[in-house]
């Protein structure tokens, strides 16, 4: 057990490498609190003297970054391993596929979680310039809950990437996860509205699709609301951990039924 994790790590530590190598994650980071310091300067009707502004921009700012980057980053490393050949260097060790699926996926969600929470200090730096206040509990939790949420966006798109290429695993993952965040919890509003074949669709889709809304704690923390009650926050970790496991899980049962042919990779 011991040797599978450490090769789990090995493999991680390699992504991370990877990760810092190409400095993807550099250009975005600064992009993006380029813009967020810019906000935080702008003085519309006094607006920038107010802490709930800069929280609830820079919150959702860190969400969508987060995002881009786990899709971005754990959509390409399985496809790029076999475009480049590099996959049967891979195989010839003492590794299983499903120890380089997971080790994939944890090099991306620890490189994709690091990034964000160095927007997060970022952002709560701004906020202390501005000599606001964040409770410190609920900004812990809120944190803790968005690496949840990265941990399963990553798993999806690695999922994906097990049997696609780069490009259809990151459209498709946006897609999934996009489509999660922003319509799941509105389904309940529907259903009542639809009968039928209708209904039980949407009801289908509510209890099949991930539901990030139950990580997200931005609302909590912007308008200082406090922390949330442990054990709620407890069930939202297992709720992210169960599906983060259940799609890794079936990322490694595709990808050891998943046969490889060296001049289908020549030709790619």
């Amino acid at each position: 057990m011991m040797k599978k994790i450490a090769r789990i790590l090995t493999l991680a530590e390699i992504v991370i490498r990877g990760q810092i190598r190409r400095k993807d994650i550099y250009v975005v980071y600064i992009l993006l609190g380029t813009v967020i310091v810019l906000l935080s300067s702008l003085d519309i009707l006094g607006i920038s003297s107010v802490v709930t502004y800069l929280l609830e921009i820079g919150l959702l700012t860190a969400w969508v970054f987060g995002w881009i980057l786990a899709v971005y980053s754990s959509a390409r490393e399985l496809p790029q391993e076999e475009t480049r050949g590099t996959i049967f260097s891979l195989l010839s060790k003492p590794v299983t596929r499903a120890e380089i699926v997971v080790g994939k996926w944890a090099g991306c969600w620890s490189s994709v979680t690091v990034a964000v929470a160095l927007f997060y200090a970022l952002v709560v730096a701004l906020v202390f310039m501005r000599d606001g206040f964040i409770n410190p509990v609920a900004l812990f939790q809120a944190f803790i809950l968005h690496a949840g949420a990265l941990a399963v966006m990553t798993s999806i798109t690695v999922t994906f990437s097990t049997r696609m290429n780069q490009d259809a695993a990151a459209t498709l993952a946006y897609i999934l996860t996009g489509a999660s965040f922003l319509v799941t919890p509105r389904i309940p509003e529907f259903v009542f509205k639809e009968t039928g074949m209708r209904s039980a669709v949407l009801l289908f889709l509510y209890h099949s699709l991930p539901h990030f809304e139950v990580l997200d704690m931005r609302a909590r923390v912007t308008f200082g609301f406090g922390p949330a009650p442990w054990k709620p926050f407890a069930a939202s970790i297992a709720y992210a951990a169960s599906m983060t496991v259940f799609f890794l899980a079936i990322s490694a049962m595709l990808y050891d039924k998943k046969r490889f042919s060296r001049s289908e990779m020549a030709v790619l």
